[in-house]
């Protein structure tokens, strides 16, 4: 940073060797217009579109393939949402939320002429408005939650029986792999805590985080930001104290069914006292290429309507924390940023909303704590799994929520989407424990935080033991060799492991003469809701998704998967040798495919690196088995925060800090990411001369 006559810093943006945005303001709202206008230099399609997202106007630039998403975002009521949490914001926080928008406002017509995605498209950059960065917010965890589960659950109910929804009883398609653990520190021998990880969602093309660096006279805080959204809300390191997130896994999105009517021009929705009027209006959907469409927008006393059960003719609507509070608790950004202590941090979020999360907190003092952020409601235990009657007050909200509180951790502590005591009551479907145990044995062991991020082993679980069930005698010789080859493997998701390729080759086998069963045939009935939940809803994805579940209770609805397994396993020794598994988990950033320049560098990177793990490993870069091998979901940060040392510290993100493609930060990271590697955190002194950009 340059300096004014005082010998004071002066605000501006200085970047580090691999792009990384460093920014000084000299008070927050000043901070706050620097990070908005980093974000539009840096991210300007990827925050225009997520805008558009957020307000149903996607198809208007890229027409009717995204009218799906529209329609929901306007149903679902997303930028109402926005704009009445924003309203009930504090003041302080308001201005702070206002000043980041002037920022973005300040950067995009710059940020969008060095991105070839305005040029492919036609399209130019809007002007956000003071409550766009919680809809930027809303729309990257509206699906985040568990609704469509309950969704999937009614369906195979319907088709199955109640009995065999246990069979799928995992974490969902949108759910996180994600993990964080804290090894203790020793403040005696001056030597602080680590706290280490890495979320894993979908692996969009730019990067859901972005690695930033705040800086003003009240803090100075590293970590990732969401592009389009203020402060750290997930992950953070001031150099006194450090945070990060994991999904609790909790259950806080209802879905209820609703029984409509259409009286004298109005809507009436049933309800325990009779049918009372809905909220109802039309919005026209603007689609480039294609005549407006029309969407219905109806909210009954539970919430919005956002589909309706092809099968039932019943409407579904969702209840969610944010639209019930008018709260998504960006209230507690500001003092998450100005905390020095673990419990400075417990006490910020303490006004968490939605998304809820698993939290470790650690100080360079020693502290640890370990807590839940985020509001679950008190309500009938069968509101958890399936839509449920709206019109039954047994199913109402209390108006109360979970009490939790943080838990004082004294060694080693992991987070890992698992069921553990202090989530256990909060939800339904979390993580098979195997990954968190995992974790706690390559820490006992002293393996470093950086090792334990890419450990690619799978555990001995109950698919691997469907080969022990399988009779040789009964096998051809050459099934009969794969699985003596299978059962030796050491389990290692390894990219230049032909038995991980064998293995996997294997399991889509299985999966789709499973999804060929008589048994599981019901399945594939037409299907009950909007396209736009087929990720959660198609039968095949589901059964790859949940084959632990199902190998180990289909069972009990006539499956002999012992049969199955040995036909799928003959499969793949006729077909001859497999390729390495780094040939089959072929990286697959998701991204809207609108400009040739982007096009071609994913189908550059994707000759570039080779991924080892899977979905059950620490390094959990997922596929879809039975549906394809491509890895869509993975690490999307990695980061070891030093409390002894916050310059000790390390991170990395799949592509780089800028979303241009040409920049030379724009996929510079990606070989450090596939390799297990980690880079720097910027921590040099910002009071120090330099020009900033």
């Amino acid at each position: 940073m340059i300096h004014n006559t005082a010998g004071r810093p002066v605000s501006g943006i200085r970047r580090d060797a691999w792009g990384v945005p460093q920014l000084w303001g000299d008070t927050v709202e000043e901070l706050a217009r620097l990070q908005g206008r980093a974000a539009a230099l840096d991210r300007a399609w990827q925050i225009e579109v997520e805008r558009w997202r957020a307000e149903g106007r996607l198809a208007a630039r890229l027409g009717p393939a995204e009218l799906g998403w529209d329609r929901f975002a306007r149903r679902a009521r997303l930028a109402d949402t926005a704009a009445r949490c924003f309203r009930r914001l504090s003041p302080a926080t308001r201005r702070w939320v206002t000043a980041y928008v002037d920022g973005v406002n300040a950067g995009l017509a710059e940020g969008a002429a060095g991105a070839p995605e305005f040029a492919a498209t036609g399209c130019a950059p809007g002007r956000w408005r003071p409550w766009s960065p919680l809809g930027v917010f809303l729309v990257q965890h509206i699906l985040f939650g568990t609704f469509p589960n309950k969704l999937w659950r009614a369906h195979v109910e319907a088709t199955l029986g109640p009995a065999a929804t246990g069979l799928f009883a995992v974490e969902g398609p949108d759910g996180s792999g994600s993990n964080a653990w804290v090894v203790p520190g020793d403040p005696a021998a001056g030597r602080g805590p680590v706290l280490a990880g890495d979320p894993h969602r979908v692996l969009e093309l730019p990067g859901v985080y972005q690695q930033i660096r705040l800086a003003c006279p009240e803090f100075d805080v590293l970590g990732f930001a969401f592009p389009g959204v203020p402060g750290l809300p997930h992950f953070g390191h001031s150099g006194e104290v450090a945070w990060a997130v994991t999904n609790a896994m909790a259950d806080y999105q209802d879905v209820y069914r609703e029984h409509l009517r259409r009286e004298d021009g109005r809507v009436l929705v049933r309800d325990s006292d009779g049918w009372l009027p809905a909220r109802r209006h039309v919005e026209r959907i603007r689609v480039r290429g294609a005549a407006t469409e029309p969407v219905e927008v109806i909210e009954t006393p539970r919430g919005p309507v956002i589909d309706h059960d092809r099968h039932t003719g019943e409407a579904l609507s969702l209840r969610v924390p944010a639209r019930v509070e008018a709260d998504l608790g960006f209230d507690a950004l500001l003092p998450l940023l100005r905390a020095r202590t673990a419990d400075d941090v417990a006490e910020a979020l303490r006004g968490w909303v939605e998304p809820v999360n698993s939290v470790l907190v650690a100080d360079r003092h020693g502290a640890v704590r370990q807590l839940v952020a985020g509001l679950v409601p008190l309500r009938d235990d069968r509101c958890r799994w399936v839509p449920v009657p709206g019109w039954e007050p047994r199913y109402r909200w209390s108006g109360r929520y979970a009490e939790t509180k943080p838990v004082e951790v004294a060694g080693m502590a992991v987070c890992a989407n698992d069921r553990r005591d202090d989530v256990a009551d909060l939800g339904v479907d979390f993580a098979p424990p195997h990954r968190a145990a995992r974790i706690r044995d390559l820490l006992a062991a002293g393996v470093p935080s950086d090792a334990v991020h890419v450990d690619t082993r799978l555990a001995a679980g109950p698919l691997r033991a469907v080969l022990d069930r399988l009779d040789p005698a009964t096998l051809d010789p050459a099934t009969r060799a794969l699985r003596r080859r299978l059962r030796a493997w050491d389990g290692r998701m390894a990219a230049d492991s032909t038995d991980a390729g064998a293995w996997a080759a294997w399991r889509t086998a299985l999966v789709r003469r499973l999804h060929q069963h008589p048994r599981l045939r019901p399945l594939r009935a037409p299907a009950r809701y909007d396209e736009l939940f087929t990720p959660w809803t198609d039968p095949l994805a589901r059964l790859g998704h949940a084959l632990d579940g199902l190998v180990s209770g289909a069972h009990r609805i006539g499956v002999d998967v012992a049969a199955v397994a040995a036909a799928a396993l003959a499969e793949v020794a006729a077909a001859g040798p497999a390729p390495a598994w780094g040939a089959r988990h072929r990286l697959h950033p998701v991204h809207l495919g609108v400009a040739p320049d982007v096009d071609a560098a994913v189908t550059a990177m994707r000759e570039r690196v080779a991924l080892g793990g899977d979905t059950d490993c620490v390094l959990a870069t997922s596929s879809v088995p039975g549906v394809s091998d491509a890895c869509w979901r993975g690490p999307v940060a990695r980061y070891v925060w030093d409390l002894t040392d916050r310059s000790r510290s390390r991170w990395v993100v799949p592509f780089g800090a800028s979303g241009r493609p040409g920049d030379p930060h724009f996929d510079d990271q990606l070989p450090r990411w596939a390799a297990g590697e980690l880079i720097p955190v910027p921590d040099t002194d910002l009071t120090r001369e330099g020009d900033p950009s």
